[in-house]
C-alpha cells in the first residue's frame, strides 16, 4: 500500500511514544510505502485537490528518519490518506476538512472521514450518547454556567477545541476565582464552553479506549492524575496504566463504535471516567504505545490489520 499521512512537523513528534509513528513503524515493517505531509501541503489547484508529500523512511541513528524530495500528487494516488494533525480544531483545521472532503469526492480514501471529523466535535459529540454521558452544559452565558455550578457544586469547565488537558478548570462553589475563570474561559461570554459534573472517579484514571473500525481494543489506558491535579492527560503529567475493559467500558465502546464506524470514523479514542463517556477523540487519538508496552495487545498491528482489510 501507498500510505500518505498528514502530520504535525516530524521534529515535534516523540519517537518513543507517538501513536502516528507506531502505526508508521508497523506499516513499514509490512512493506508499505510511507509519505508524509504537513497541513499546508494540502491545497486546491483550480477545483482539484492536491497534496505535496515527501517519501519517509525510519533509520537507526539519532535523526531516526529520512525524507525524500517534495512531490505533488492527487490524494487519490495513494491507497489511503491518514489525517493525523493534532488539534486545536481551528479555522485552518476546518479548511483542511473541506479540502479533504473534495479529495474524497475525487476518489481519495481519507481516514478519518473529513466531514465526520468536522461534524463530531470532540467535546460536543457526547450529546449523541446521553445514556453514557455525565450531566453537562454547553453555553457561553456565565449566568447559566454559575447556575449549573450551584446545581452540582463541583464541576469541570473546558473549551470545545482544546487537547491534552489545556485550559480545563475544576470549580467548586467555594472557589474564590470563579468569576475570573469563567470570564477567561468564555472570553467574557463570547466563547462557548462545556461544563460537566465533576467525576471523582478521575482519581482512578481517565480511561482512553481505542476503537478501530468500530471495534474497541480489549485494553484501555487509564491516565491517572499526578498528585494535586484534576486532569489525567499524559500531557498534563498523568501516568498511563493499561487495564482490561470493564463490562461498562465495553458497553460504551461497542455501542458508540457501531455509530462511529457508520460515519467513517475509523480510528477513535473514547475518554471514559468511571462509568461515563466524557469525550470522543476523532482527530489524532493516542495511547497506542503505552498499551503495547504494558499488555499483549499491539494497537498499531490491529490498526494495520483493519486498514489492510478495507
Amino acid at each position: 500500500m501507498r500510505i500518505a499521512l498528514i502530520l504535525d512537523s516530524l521534529h515535534t513528534l516523540k519517537p518513543h511514544k507517538d501513536s502516528s509513528l507506531a502505526m508508521m513503524r508497523e506499516a513499514a515493517a509490512r512493506g508499505h510505502e510511507l509519505f508524509v505531509a504537513l497541513q499546508d501541503d494540502l491545497f486546491l489547484r483550480q477545483a482539484q485537490a492536491r497534496l505535496r508529500v515527501q517519501s519517509f523512511e525510519f533509520v537507526d541513528d539519532e535523526n531516526w528518519f529520512v525524507v525524500g524530495d517534495y512531490l505533488e500528487h492527487a490524494p487519490q494516488d495513494f491507497d489511503v490518506v491518514l489525517m493525523r494533525k493534532d488539534p486545536p480544531f481551528d479555522n485552518e483545521f476546518l479548511y483542511s476538512t473541506y479540502l479533504l472532503e473534495l479529495a474524497v469526492k475525487q476518489g481519495a480514501r481519507v481516514l478519518n472521514n473529513p466531514s465526520a471529523i468536522r461534524d463530531w466535535n470532540e467535546k460536543l459529540s457526547v450529546a449523541n450518547f446521553p445514556q453514557f454521558s455525565p450531566e453537562f452544559l454547553v453555553a457561553r452565558d456565565i449566568g447559566l454556567i454559575r447556575e449549573f455550578l450551584r446545581s452540582y457544586g463541583d464541576i469541570v469547565v473546558k473549551p470545545l477545541d482544546g487537547m491534552g488537558g489545556t485550559s480545563i478548570f475544576r470549580l467548586t462553589q467555594s472557589d474564590p476565582n470563579i468569576s475570573v475563570i469563567l470570564e477567561t474561559i468564555t472570553d467574557n461570554g463570547n466563547r462557548t464552553i462545556m461544563a460537566q459534573r465533576y467525576l471523582p472517579q478521575i482519581l482512578q484514571g481517565d480511561k482512553r479506549i481505542i476503537v478501530i473500525n468500530g471495534e474497541p481494543l480489549p485494553y484501555s489506558l487509564a491516565r491517572i492524575p499526578m498528585a494535586g491535579e484534576t486532569r489525567g492527560n499524559l500531557a498534563a503529567g498523568g501516568t498511563g496504566v493499561a487495564q482490561k475493559l470493564s463490562e461498562r467500558d465495553l458497553e460504551i465502546a461497542s455501542t458508540v463504535g457501531k455509530v462511529l464506524k457508520e460515519k467513517g470514523l475509523f480510528l477513535v479514542g473514547l475518554d471514559v471516567i468511571g462509568e461515563h463517556l466524557t469525550e470522543i477523540n476523532v482527530t489524532s487519538p493516542t495511547g497506542m504505545v503505552e498499551i503495547a508496552a504494558q499488555t499483549p495487545c499491539n494497537p498499531a498491528a490491529v490498526f494495520m490489520d483493519a486498514l489492510e482489510a478495507l
